[in-house]
């Protein structure tokens, strides 16, 4: 590794360490011609599937375009920063694990939604609106019922109603 203060390319590792949920090394560097120290991070470099979006277009996997896509649908919503970066991991996890190349964006949405339906309902519904383009307010409906029915009861414990039970009142 080339120092970055003399260029010189004579370094040693002083520390090395894992960081964060160990997928990333940490290792103190110093130069043995100026002496000078500096930190450096290894981590693994991994392929993602391209997307193929509806249109036909291809694009590469965006670690940021996902994060902002569930934070917007998550906004103003009692989730812990945790719940979502652990979200992003699995789908990212089960990303790389199909082995494919390529994967329609139709499934990462699947991924997406899978996440938000066992983190909270509201989010999963505003997703759902923007993702599956819903053309009226009937199918806008279903989908909530649907949630409702189909919801785990420990995780159904967790979050509010999305609608009304006959006997609440507001």
């Amino acid at each position: 590794m080339r120092c970055p203060f003399c260029s010189d390319m004579d370094t040693r590792v002083i520390d090395s360490r894992l960081v964060g949920e160990g997928d990333q090394i940490r290792r103190r560097r110093e130069c043995t011609n100026c002496k000078e120290r500096f930190t450096t991070y290894e981590s693994a470099e991994l392929n993602y599937p391209r997307i193929i979006k509806s249109d036909g277009r291809r694009e590469p996997f965006k670690e940021e375009k996902l994060r902002a896509g569930i934070l917007r649908a998550l906004e103003k919503r009692p989730v812990e920063m945790e719940r979502v970066e652990l979200a992003i991991s699995q789908i990212k996890h089960k990303l790389r694990s199909q082995g494919e190349r390529e994967v329609k964006s139709r499934l990462l949405g699947d991924m997406v939604m899978e996440q938000l339906r066992g983190m909270d309902q509201v989010a999963y519904v505003r997703f759902a609106s923007v993702y599956r383009s819903f053309e009226d307010v009937r199918a806008f409906l279903d989908e909530i019922e649907r949630l409702e029915n189909e919801l785990p009861p420990e995780l159904k414990k967790s979050q509010l109603d999305l609608l009304p039970s006959d006997g609440d009142e507001n």
